[in-house]
């Protein structure tokens, strides 16, 4: 029998709030949900960005005045939805009125001393001991410098890339644990992967104790790293404007540290790990390891992620050179406008329509696969299943950015599965797609291209298409993390979230057998079987996953097991789903804590017990077993 991986927990944070019990989806879809929903995912923003902290039991806010939760719609509402989601670039990311640039310094006189006029505002703080002002304009300084000058200096512009989507304004991750010097981004791994884990409802000690470490594994990463002043960007950055370059820069930039934050200082991993990189496809080629290692059965459980914080003048004058964001000029010239307010900022990621630019997001996301058989005995909840994830290259290539044609590979492959499992007309009239939907203008051809002729091949008229980043932007190699965590929303409240920026579809979409849609789709909680997560990524890196929904997975769980082990597992699952109840309400009253446990049971080899059959480990209950099979029977 063939191991099938099941979700059995989320989480993270992303513009739209944090991941796990649906609250970032909630709040794309806020206006249709129960007011009692809407309330509690308005508290958990709220807590998040320090809105309002609990103080002895009650909700103040940041004046510590008494906030009632009927309170949350009539004062706190507005704010909050201003503040999450796609929007102008706030100063806590970087300053888009004053970005930073190096031009040469104008030379008065080289005659003697050497005297250079410079803007006030690139007057470094401390003067160096043989410059001297000798003048003072109304914005302007003179400078007499002794010994020579450099001949580059800072100046300041202004970004013509306006807008991101930003995590929730306020939130801050480092300031929830001892984060020291790290990075922005792997701050938000600590959180993000500690509320997928804490989603669950079972405590890791209590799956630690079930299975060997060797059964459990770790993939996440990035796509480029951790590119702020803490990692990478600060390491390269410091020389040149007179910093030191710290001995955390260089080590904690590296793409696969969301992965070894996670088995240091979150769960104390000693089985398999890795990150594999594939552009926007990242997330997606890391869940295709976890999904492998659980039906080979090679792993029991896997814990898959991605994570990247890309919001840095840097990154985005980088990716705005290349023609790939959506800038003012752009803007303005779409909608026949001078100037663009903050209202207009909010509308700059538009897929299938006519669009300019993708738009820059950051997202840390997090799925608990588990192999089928311990989430029953774990009495797990199951929030759907990944029976397989694919991944095609592009073949040659012109340009190392333009897309091929590996991307209609990998989604008729999905696609052909899900036809396979569940059968022509479930996958005819009960599955969508969640596109990339990059909101450029080469995206928009060649993506509905590709999701049109499948729908064609495989007999689909009307195939809902989705496009999620015109609510949070491009998170690069953590997108398809979001369109897993937000997909999952829909089988509980039984919404598709439309493209709110789709005003017009553009007349270069390939659309026959598509249907796109502004508003939210009303499917039931039970109307769709599956969703195909698609992502196409830069230098040729696709990748297309089918998720199955809760109810089909059970009906297939029931089929292999039978349903008086069902029903064990539903009571059991009672205690598990008021365990994680119990982590949703301390973390939407700002109550939770990342788990981030700096040099805790740090291990040293003389503390094993090694034998020819098995090695055992201080702290762990099963031992890893050294009994392999000869794979190679037949050769050796």
């Amino acid at each position: 029998m063939s191991n099938l991986p099941v979700i059995i927990g989320f989480g993270g944070v992303n513009p739209a709030g944090r991941s796990s019990f649906h609250h970032a989806y909630r709040r794309l879809v806020l206006d249709k949900i129960s007011p009692g929903d809407a309330q509690a995912t308005l508290l958990s923003l709220a807590t998040l960005t320090g809105e309002i902290h609990l103080h002895n039991g009650k909700l103040l806010d940041r004046s510590d005045t008494e906030v009632s939760l009927e309170q949350l719609n009539s004062r706190f509402k507005p704010l909050l939805l201003n503040n999450s989601l796609i929007r102008k670039i706030h100063p806590d990311w970087f300053d888009i009125d004053n970005v930073t640039f190096n031009r040469p310094a104008q030379l008065l006189s080289q005659q003697g001393k050497q005297h250079f006029i410079l803007n006030k505002r690139q007057l470094p703080n401390k003067l160096p001991p043989n410059w001297t002002i000798t003048d003072q304009g109304q914005g302007t300084v003179t400078v007499e410098v002794h010994g020579g000058l450099d001949a580059i200096l800072p100046d300041y512009k202004v970004s013509s890339v306006r807008a991101a989507g930003q995590l929730p304004t306020g939130f801050r991750p480092g300031t929830l644990y001892q984060s020291r010097n790290h990075p922005r981004n792997l701050q938000m791994t600590v959180y993000s992967a500690s509320d997928a884990i804490s989603s669950m409802g079972i405590s890791w000690e209590q799956i630690r104790d079930l299975l060997p470490p060797d059964q459990i594994a770790v993939y996440a990463g990035n796509s480029i790293g951790q590119l702020d002043d803490e990692g990478f960007g600060g390491m390269l950055k410091s020389p040149s404007v007179g910093k030191r370059t710290t001995s955390k820069q260089m080590p904690l930039g590296y793409g696969q540290m969301p992965a070894d934050f996670v088995n240091a200082y979150l769960l104390g991993n000693l089985g398999s790990t890795g990150s594999s990189l594939g552009a926007c496809a990242t997330f997606l080629y890391n869940l295709r390891n976890g999904v492998d290692d659980i039906r080979s059965g090679r792993r029991k459980l896997v814990l898959v992620g991605g994570s990247d914080s890309p919001i840095t003048q840097e990154v985005i004058e980088g990716f705005r050179a290349m023609g790939a964001l959506a800038d003012v000029k752009g803007l303005m010239a779409l909608d026949g406008k001078s100037q663009l307010n903050d209202e207009d900022l909010r509308r700059t990621s538009r897929p299938f329509a006519n669009n300019c630019g993708f738009t820059m997001g950051e997202s840390s996301q997090f799925v608990v696969l588990c192999d089928d058989s311990l989430a029953l005995e774990l009495g797990a909840q199951i929030f759907g299943a990944v029976p397989d994830v694919f991944v095609n290259a592009d073949g040659h290539k012109k340009s190392i950015s333009a897309p091929g044609v590996g991307n209609y590979i990998t989604l008729g492959k999905s696609a052909a599965l899900v036809q396979s499992m569940l059968g022509e007309q479930s996958l005819r009239q009960r599955s969508y797609v969640q596109a990339h939907g990059t909101s450029t203008p080469k995206n928009r051809v060649t993506e509905s291209h590709v999701i049109n002729q499948t729908a064609k091949a495989f007999g689909i008229d009307n195939w809902i298409v989705g496009a999620l980043k015109c609510y949070i932007g491009h998170s690069q190699g953590t997108a398809g993390g979001d369109q897993l965590s937000l997909s999952l929303g829909a089988w509980k409240y039984g919404y598709i979230p439309g493209i709110t920026t789709l005003d017009t579809i553009a007349d270069d979409v390939h659309r026959s057998n598509l249907r796109f849609e502004q508003q939210h789709i009303e499917v039931g909680a039970t109307g769709m079987d599956s969703v195909l997560l698609n992502s196409k990524g830069f230098g040729g890196n696709n990748a297309s996953a089918a998720i199955l929904a809760p109810h089909v997975t059970a009906r297939m769980l029931e089929r292999k097991h039978g349903k008086k082990a069902m029903t064990a597992y539903y009571h059991r699952r009672e205690e598990v789903q008021q365990s994680a109840a119990e982590y949703d309400l301390e973390a939407c009253n700002g109550q939770a804590r990342p788990t981030y446990l700096f040099g805790h049971n740090v291990l040293e080899g003389d503390q094993l017990e090694i034998s020819s059959k098995k090695i055992c480990i201080p702290g762990y209950s099963q031992p890893i077993s050294l009994e392999i099979d000869n794979p190679f029977k037949d050769m050796c």
